[in-house]
Formats: structure tokens, sequence, C-alpha cells
């Protein structure tokens, strides 16, 4: 008889670089229904080497990434052993844990999490489920999102699950089927311009309000090839570097003109990306903080009830589903799901390293 309570820890580290996210979970299945409840969690933020080399990777050689994914593994064991430790958890069922993605390019059959690596469950001393998207890419799926699948089971009463991250990416039910893609970039853009301004990221969406929109930028953005393709998709940091950052630098822009314009286009994009506008909608992850960006959405989206969740719901969404994929990994149930990711067929994925 399987077990219908599971105290794992979820981890994620997001394409925005804002750092290691970790949440203690307890999932109960009663009924059929899954609750969770969110303990201790805390983000373990990158050093200035480490988002340096995180955001030069997608450039390196086989050798350097091979290096790179040695390294990182042992940084991140690091970091889930302090937090074990320090906050004295006991009796864990496993770590869940996404890793960091480094190339995701599922249409040529190529997607890298790094930080996957066996070595880590000796190196936490802990049972560890982690790199779910290979299994899904091998079947010719996009990889992403995985989150959707949580989504469905934690939170049902949302007609939309919106994500802002480094990416937005939106769930929902269609025709009894999950549907969900990444939408836009979003902190992958937004925080490199705050940064040139000498700021980790855009507090509030201050500094792009009071930016000018260049309404021929945000003309040449909106008709990006990737918005007119239909779903199932997907974005990696690969599409920001070659695609979005020249197209933005051509037009040789104040800082706060680019974060002004690029925010109107992501609100842009989200309310053209909704099959029905109107419902509630679900916002999660550091964009939810954008008071400017979550103006343009409900500008964008009129008739949508919008509802921004608890502290620890916004910050730590993606650490809890990874801990629920874990979750339904060791009971050999659907991760991923295949309306999602145009994989041949729902699957259970990730691998499970155990201490010995």
């Amino acid at each position: 008889m399987q077990n219908s309570v599971y105290n794992v820890i979820g981890v994620m580290s997001g394409t925005s670089l804002d750092g290691i996210d970790l949440a203690a979970i307890t999932f109960t299945l009663e009924n059929q229904q899954w609750q969770f409840q969110i303990q201790q969690c805390e983000t373990v933020p990158y050093s200035e080497e480490w988002i340096g080399w995180l955001r030069e990777a997608v450039g390196y050689t086989p050798l350097q990434l091979e290096m790179l994914n040695e390294n990182y593994t042992v940084l991140l064991a690091d970091v889930i052993r302090d937090f074990i430790q320090k906050n004295d958890i006991q009796k864990l069922d496993a770590v869940c844990s996404h890793g960091h993605t480094i190339l995701h390019q599922p249409q040529n059959g190529l997607t890298l999490q790094i930080g996957n690596l066996p070595k880590i469950a000796k190196l936490i001393g802990q049972k560890v489920v982690c790199d779910f998207r290979v299994d899904d890419v091998a079947l010719g799926g996009q990889g992403a999102p995985l989150v959707p699948i949580g989504d469905r089971l934690l939170f049902a009463d949302y007609a939309y699950c919106l994500n802002l991250g480094g990416f937005s990416n939106v769930s929902f039910e269609e025709n009894n089927n999950r549907i969900a893609f990444d939408i836009s970039p979003v902190n992958t853009v937004l925080n490199c311009y705050a940064e040139k301004l000498g700021y980790a990221y855009d507090d509030r969406g201050k500094l792009a309000a009071k930016g000018k929109v260049s309404e021929k930028l945000l003309e040449e953005l909106n008709a990006l090839p990737f918005y007119q393709a239909r779903h199932p998709k997907s974005l990696g940091f690969e599409f920001v570097k070659e695609t979005v950052f020249p197209l933005i630098d051509q037009h040789e822009l104040p800082e706060s003109d680019v974060l002004a314009t690029f925010t109107k286009h992501i609100a842009f994009q989200i309310g053209r990306a909704l099959p029905l506008p109107k419902g509630n909608l679900l916002i999660t992850g550091g964009g939810a903080y954008n008071h400017f960006l979550i103006e343009l959405i409900k500008e964008n989206l009129p008739e949508m009830k919008v509802a921004v969740p608890d502290t620890k719901t916004i910050e730590f969404k993606e650490a809890l589903i990874f801990g629920l994929l874990g979750v339904l990994k060791l009971r050999n149930e659907i991760n991923v799901l295949a309306s999602v990711t145009g994989a041949r067929h729902n699957h259970s994925s990730g691998r499970i390293y155990d201490i010995a």
C-alpha cells in the first residue's frame, strides 16, 4: 500500500537567476485529492561569480559544460544540505530537484538541466528525484512546461494559472485536456536592463513606469515568429540572447524606455494568449510583485478576476510543484502531460537516486 503523506523538499532554480528556491512541503492525499502545506522555505541567492557562469553557459563547450555540471551539483548539494540542517528537517521521503536549465532545444532533441548528477544523493544524504525534462524530450515533447500537472492537481479552482518568472507561462483546461505553454520572456529581460541602471531587478515596476514606450520596438517585438506559433511551445534563454536582446539593442533606447516597452509587450502577449479573456487568473512568480506589470495585465484583461496569493505560494510555487512531480514519480504515476508538452503520451518522468 502506498503512502498517503509525503514529506519532501522541492528545489528550483529559474532562468531569472534569482537564486535557488527551497521549500519543505507536506503532501497529503485525501479522497483522491492532493493537499499541501509549505513549511520552511528560503531562496538562496547566487554569488556574482555563479550568475556570470550560468548566464554565459549557453555558449560553453561540451567540456566546459561537463565541469560546470560537476561544480553546480556540489553547490546545489551544499545548499540543500545546509537548508536541511538549519531547519532540522527530519524523516524526508525525498529531495525533488529541478536543477538549472542551461540548454533547451527540444526541436533538436536536447535539454540540459545541470545539478542532476547521480552523486547528488550521496552528497546530500537523501533520496533525490530529479532530471524531469529529459524523458519528455526523448518522447518528442517540448520538455516544458512541467508545472501544469501541479496546476491541475493543486490549483483547480482557477481558470488560468499564470507564472511570471524568467519567462511567463500559462496553463488551463480545454476540452478536458490541460493546455500550457510559454508566453514570453519576463525577468530574463527586465532584470538585465534593470541591472544596467544599477538595480538587481525593477522593484514593483517603478523603473518601467518612468520610461516611455517605443511603439516601433513594441511592434517589432510583437511580430516575432514565436508569438504566431501554436502550442505546444516553450522558450529558453537562447531565444532571449539570440533574438530579443539584438532586436532591443538595435533601437539604442534608454534602459527605462526598454523596461517600459518590454513590460507593455509582456502584458500584451499575456492578454492575447488566453483563449477566453474572462474567469479567474492566479498569478505567481517574482513578477507578481511587479505592480506596473500587474496593472498592465489587468488593462489587457478587463473582465478577468486577477488573484495574487500569499507570499509563500507566489515565491515557491515552482518548488512546490517540482516537489509534487517527485512524489508522483515515487508513486510511478503520471507527472508529465502530453497535451502540454506534445510528447507521444503521458508519462512518469525523472530519475530516482538513492544514497547507496
